[in-house]
């Protein structure tokens, strides 16, 4: 049985089709997460998973590619919870890459045991390992948005039995559409990331740095903050066929609540390729900021927001053209230049 959810706060719930064109620009821009029911409803895989688990593995062996997947197993311990030990000196699950159909098949032959073991197939890009799935999933995002058109982004499939993706955020938006079974996704707004209490930057259970609270009991002497997070917390509770629309940074805990689950996302962001990950920057202002002392970080904050976090046309627009340099709007070939010079930079 599923634990209950932890807040009674529901996203913003619309019936029907994603919208497209001006509709999908009224979505990004709000700026919260959205659930829209049914909009999968019609899906080849969706239907396969209302009629039976079995049907719904088979079409999934079917469209796969044959390459072994990477599996995530887990002790019926830890309740599904893929984390850190009790010691966070490793992590609490084994990974390795096996075949796809006897992976299914074991999470179809464990369903209703009471102790299951936890056995998760997380982020596997859909393109390189199911290429036959693609007409199975009639999502046509080029029609919905040019912005989808011009950075698809990348498209996984989640699989596994009651497994939990412990709360984290990504860097980019997301699409995620629950196929098989039912998912509870706990989301909350970036401003939430102390009362969250962030692991270790690294290593991380699955690239991503995850909260420390176990939220199916959360220990509140432990991380007294978690309280406040609650109060901003939403939950979108996903049948199959729903589609959960929420933006980046976001964070996001999401359990898997039925026997044999699937969840395909789609991770979008209207940034050309040549945009670096701000954890690099992040990375980087640790090693150079963090220790100074509070009135030079205070200088920094402010020099931050003038050529960063502002406007843009600010710190140039009093500068000739051929003078602003890095300063200058990015393209392409500005990104190599300056990739170039911090490499110079950091070589010491």
């Amino acid at each position: 049985m599923a634990k209950p959810a932890l807040t009674g706060r529901h996203v913003e719930t619309r019936e029907g089709p994603l919208p497209h064109g001006a509709g999908w620009d009224e979505v990004v821009s709000s700026g919260r997460p959205i659930l829209f029911k049914g909009a999968a409803a019609a899906w080849p895989l969706v239907e396969a998973g209302l009629a039976s688990p079995e049907q719904a593995a088979d079409m999934l062996v079917a469209g796969w590619s044959g390459q072994p997947v990477v599996v995530y197993r887990g002790v019926p311990e830890i309740e599904g919870r893929f984390a850190y030990t009790p010691q966070v000196d490793g992590f609490n699950f084994a990974a390795s890459r096996e075949p796809l159909d006897a992976v299914l098949q074991e999470i179809l032959s464990l369903r209703d045991l009471a102790e299951a073991p936890a056995i998760y197939i997380g982020s596997t890009d859909l393109s390189l390992y199911f290429p036959g799935l693609r007409d199975k999933i009639a999502i046509d995002l080029a029609s919905i948005h040019p912005d989808l058109a011009k950075h698809p982004g990348l498209a996984s499939v989640w699989l596994g039995n009651r497994t939990t993706a412990t709360c984290h955020f990504d860097y980019s938006h997301n699409i995620a559409v629950c196929a098989v079974g039912h998912r509870r996704f706990t989301l909350f707004p970036p401003q939430q990331a102390a009362n969250l209490y962030p692991g270790p930057l690294e290593p991380t259970p699955g690239g991503q740095v995850i909260s420390m609270v176990d939220f199916s009991a959360p220990d509140l002497d432990r991380f007294p903050g978690f309280a406040n997070a609650l109060e901003a917390a939403q939950i979108a509770e996903m049948e199959p066929g729903d589609v959960l629309v929420y933006p980046a940074m976001w964070w996001h805990h999401v359990e898997a609540l039925d026997d044999f689950n699937a969840l395909v996302n789609f991770w979008w962001n209207a940034v050309p390729a040549y945009v670096d990950s701000p954890q690099v920057t992040l990375l980087h202002a640790l090693l150079s900021l963090r220790d100074r002392p509070a009135d030079e970080k205070a200088a920094w904050r402010n020099l931050f927001d003038y050529y960063v976090f502002g406007d843009p046309e600010t710190p140039r627009k009093h500068l000739p053209e051929a003078a602003q340099g890095p300063l200058a709007s990015i393209d392409e070939t500005l990104a190599r230049r300056l990739r170039a010079l911090v490499t110079r930079k950091l070589q010491r």
